[in-house]
């Protein structure tokens, strides 16, 4: 074997290493950003065990961090229990503000999750530690592969799947492994909502 063969074959064995050493860094800074501020999108549905934060303009008295309790609900000054697992930040701060109306004309309510503690995804398939995963932030597909350590070497990781409850049915989106990984079609590498399922068969 010459000079430059070897040089190739220390390059094809060194690459994986670094992909894999570079997924697990990229999970390990996930891990650690994990208990910071997340800004859910509107249409984020609250979970049990989220932590939200909630606020009524210019009533001092008026404001708490609550955990939602497993029957989905939450316990707020005058407003007494309000279920708020199911819904929108904006649905539940609607719900408030009626409650509060008799005591507080015209109240500003304001609901913001700080804390996706009932944030959790499930893997699947041919991962290396397949199960449901709680995370404390979004993740994308390629992060949930990672927190399930990564595909074996039997994965048709052409033809992963991701299936979404959406309204009573099941959505299906595809995702092409191999192609984000090599920087293509990256906007199949969505973000995951809560009970999402990786499937990597």
């Amino acid at each position: 074997m010459n000079s430059s063969s070897r040089r190739s074959c220390w390059w094809a064995r060194l690459v994986p290493v670094a992909v894999v050493s570079a997924l697990m860094w990229s999970g390990a800074l996930d891990a650690a950003a994990a208990d910071e501020p997340v800004s859910p999108p509107p249409d984020y549905r609250i979970a049990a065990e989220d932590v939200l934060q909630i606020s009524v303009w210019k009533e001092e008295g008026l404001e708490r961090e609550v955990i939602v309790r497993p029957d989905g609900g939450v316990s707020f000054p005058l407003a007494g229990n309000v279920i708020a697992a199911g819904k929108t930040p904006s649905e539940v701060e609607a719900e408030i503000a009626t409650r509060l109306q008799r005591f507080i004309p015209d109240a500003v309510v304001t609901v913001s999750v700080v804390r996706l503690q009932g944030m959790r995804v499930y893997v699947t398939g041919q991962v290396r530690n397949p199960g449901q995963f709680t995370v404390g932030r979004y993740v994308d597909v390629l992060q949930a592969i990672t927190l399930a350590g990564g595909l074996t070497p039997f994965a048709k990781d052409g033809d992963i799947k991701i299936i979404r409850r959406e309204d009573g049915r099941e959505v299906i989106y595809k995702f092409n492994f191999g192609e984000v990984r090599k920087g293509e079609n990256l906007g199949q590498n969505i973000v995951l909502r809560t009970d999402d399922v990786v499937v990597v068969p």
